[in-house]
């Protein structure tokens, strides 16, 4: 995205730096708010360090959390706080001590004022430039009304504001509607992280920008996860950002047949349906095409939700297919998903770094296998379809052919059924059907849909041997194979149905 404010400081998470449209606007007072256990301790910390790296003082004012504790979650990341200098304003033990009328944390005049000055001589006296203030529900505990909490931050941002700090106010959300718009209003931009805790998987966290004064930034929500080293951010695709030159050669199967059925090839930047019953090959013939590409010296990732590495391998080679050759030769790449792990957002991340070359060269080609486990496993996400085709176009302004498997319910004719209707996403949709002929089920494969130029229509035989995949001439001797029951055209009938085609 493009900056348009000169003067940018990074927060030390690159991609965060991207939502914000290239960083934060520094000597600004920002709200970091989010339920416990969202991140926000986490992602001040990494904030903090980006400062100290380069050379600046920087200041974590804690009033709720012990010096030790910082420490010990610093430490569960592989963090140093070394140059972070860290104050504790919590209550004593001997403040403890229900005869002391004047400790810190009792809702009164003269704690609050004990508190605030606290802060406000720590910052004269260390002249950081980044601070952290954790958390602004003990100074409204303190505060007690919302008039009284509401001056005392905006005192606290005027104070700031003379002193060349760039400050983080960290809030819980404990605060009513009412008092947390009073805070976003007053912060010059807002930062709200979510946790989120599906009824079956781990929970999931998200952040968005609600508020960023006189800059452009990434809207929506974005996916994240906190690992060790830190919080790591899937920022939204928007597809329009990606848009590259790139050669539209097709691209071929190594099969006559099938590229005669597609109209000479698939187009580079096109996406793929395809669409059939279990077991019938529709991921083989996925594999065919990266198995193809790789022997170009192109290269190709599987991404995988319902088999294991192993168990992929293990069945092209019985088939002939060398996809375990191109594996161990770095051309094909197999991710096993576990869904209910993983946002559509790290998903959506992981595919783009594949395409843009982040760990390995950049692939050609992305297979999602099957899109019944993307979109099955996340049934509480609401809008995977949309995300599923700002994906696509992304993928389609690289120049990158994605393969969409889907698994119908059912076997034969009128009975198949799809549960998610994805076929309006796919510039090109193959079809794939069992049939019964005289005692024996064979498969039949046919292209139903190409957007992106001719196609041959006829329906063919479909079949997978040790010698890899075959498909036949036309079946023009049959009526109503897609049915599952073909019926035999005798001569004249099979010359006029003929014609008539």
């Amino acid at each position: 995205m493009q900056q348009t404010t000169p003067n940018l400081i990074k927060t030390g998470i690159s991609e965060l730096d991207d939502v914000l449209g290239g960083g934060l606007t520094s000597n600004r007072v920002y709200l970091v708010h989010g339920t416990p256990g969202s991140g926000k301790t986490t992602l001040s910390l990494q904030f903090l360090l980006e400062g100290a790296r380069h050379g600046e003082k920087v200041l974590y004012v804690t009033l709720s959390e012990t010096r030790n504790e910082l420490i010990d979650v610093a430490k569960s990341h592989g963090l140093d706080l070394a140059g972070i200098e860290i104050f504790e304003l919590i209550a004593a033990e001997e403040e403890l001590d229900p005869n002391n009328q004047y400790t810190m944390f009792q809702p009164s005049d003269i704690e609050l004022n004990v508190t605030t000055r606290s802060i406000l001589d720590t910052v004269d006296k260390l002249k950081p430039t980044r601070i952290v203030i954790d958390s602004l529900s003990e100074i409204k505990l303190l505060a007690q009304t919302a008039l009284r909490f509401r001056r005392q931050v905006l005192a606290l941002k005027q104070f700031f504001a003379g002193r060349s700090c760039t400050v983080f106010f960290l809030d819980d959300k404990t605060a009513t509607l009412d008092d947390n718009l009073q805070l976003e209003s007053i912060a010059h931009g807002v930062l709200s992280l979510e946790q989120l805790s599906p009824e079956y998987g781990a929970e999931r966290r998200r952040l968005r920008v609600t508020k960023l004064r006189g800059q452009r930034y990434r809207g929506g929500y974005h996916d994240f996860t906190i690992v060790k080293g830190g919080l790591k951010i899937f920022p939204r695709i928007i597809a329009a950002e990606h848009e590259t030159k790139y050669n539209p050669t097709p691209m071929h199967s190594g099969i006559a047949e099938m590229d005669k059925l597609v109209g000479g090839g698939i187009e580079a930047g096109s996406s793929v349906l395809l669409l059939g019953p279990a077991g019938i090959g529709k991921s083989t013939l996925s594999i065919q095409y990266a198995v193809k590409a790789a022997e170009r010296g192109e290269s190709s990732i599987i991404f995988a939700f319902d088999e294991r590495t192993e168990t992929m391998m293990m069945r092209a080679e019985g088939l002939g297919i060398q996809l375990r050759k191109h594996v161990e030769a770095g051309l094909i790449h197999i991710r096993s998903i576990d869904p209910a792990e993983l946002s559509p957002g790290e998903f959506a991340h992981n595919i783009r770094m594949a395409v843009e070359g982040t760990e390995h060269a950049p692939v050609k080609i992305v297979v999602i296998d099957s899109l019944n486990g993307y979109l099955n496993a996340m049934p509480e996400e609401r809008f995977l379809n949309a995300q599923l085709h700002e994906l696509l176009t992304y993928l389609g302004h690289r120049g990158v052919i994605t393969f969409l498997v889907i698994a119908q319910h059912g076997l034969l004719g009128n009975s198949m059924k799809t549960t998610i209707d994805t076929s309006y996403l796919a510039d090109t949709v193959i079809l794939f059907r069992y049939f019964e002929v005289q005692g024996v089920v064979k498969q039949l494969i046919s292209v139903v849909k190409k957007r992106t130029g001719h196609h041959e229509r006829t329906i063919r035989e479909f079949s997978l041997s040790r010698k890899g995949i075959a498909i036949g001439e036309p079946l023009e001797q049959f009526q109503g194979v897609l049915t599952g029951t073909p019926f035999i055209l005798n001569e004249n009938r099979r010359g006029k149905a003929s014609n008539d085609a």
